[in-house]
């Protein structure tokens, strides 16, 4: 197993981001889909991740995962996943459900779809996809598409124990509040590493998958 390099829940908070809250009028269903229909022309994603000493000489590997919003009746919240800490990759780190792409798979969304039956047993039947974020490019060499869907409770999940340690929600509205966006920066070897984090209730969000809420958070308060 790949040991993390460093304890990002060590290092000191370099600033707050700040930006104000997407409206909450822009977290709802429907305004979700017309902005998905209809993308703004002009929005700035995220920087992409330095890659890991060693692992910058290969191609990326395609991969992708669902940004899974829940239709709660107190508002759409984020599922996430807390990985089991025997992975070799991002071992113990909160992600999205989602993996690599394989040959059989249809397309990304595909890859997306199946990827969070086998990891989370969520059925496809209750998933609405609306869209796509650019890819995000990690540090330990993937290409990640994110796919953003509605998914309509009731629905039942079952976290695969070989690489998910927890299933969780968290309020959409609490991660796209630039207020609760962390700075934090760490010195590697292959040179200085900034990021994200986003600690809620316990569970600490930051890296690739802080990375892709940023992108989220963007692109729903472009104008």
């Amino acid at each position: 197993m790949v040991k993390p390099l460093f304890d990002p829940q060590q290092l000191p908070i370099d600033g707050i981001a700040g930006e104000p809250a997407v409206a909450l009028e822009r977290l709802a269903p429907a305004w979700l889909r017309e902005r998905f229909a209809a993308p703004p022309a002009e929005w700035m994603a995220e920087e992409r991740e330095r890659v890991i000493p060693g692992r910058d000489d290969r191609a990326p590997t395609p991969a992708s995962v669902l940004v899974p919003l829940v239709l709660r009746p107190s508002g759409l919240t984020v599922l996430l996943t807390q990985r089991t800490a025997h992975l070799t990759d991002h071992a113990g780190q909160v992600s999205f459900p989602g993996g690599r792409a394989e040959d059989y798979d249809a397309d990304a969304i595909d890859t997306a779809l199946r990827e969070t039956e086998e990891e989370i047993g969520l059925a496809r039947s209750h998933v609405d996809v609306l869209g796509m974020l650019p890819n995000y490019l990690t540090g330990t060499g993937y290409c990640v598409t994110p796919v953003v869907a509605l998914v309509q409770p009731p629905f039942e999940v079952a976290a695969d124990p070989d690489e998910v340690a927890a299933i969780f929600e968290v309020p959409l509205a609490f991660l796209m509040d630039g207020a609760n966006h962390q700075r934090l920066s760490v010195d590697l070897p292959g040179g200085r590493r900034s990021f994200y984090a986003m600690p809620y209730e316990g569970y600490y969000i930051w890296g690739a998958t802080a990375g892709m809420l940023r992108n989220l958070f963007h692109f729903l308060r472009a104008e």
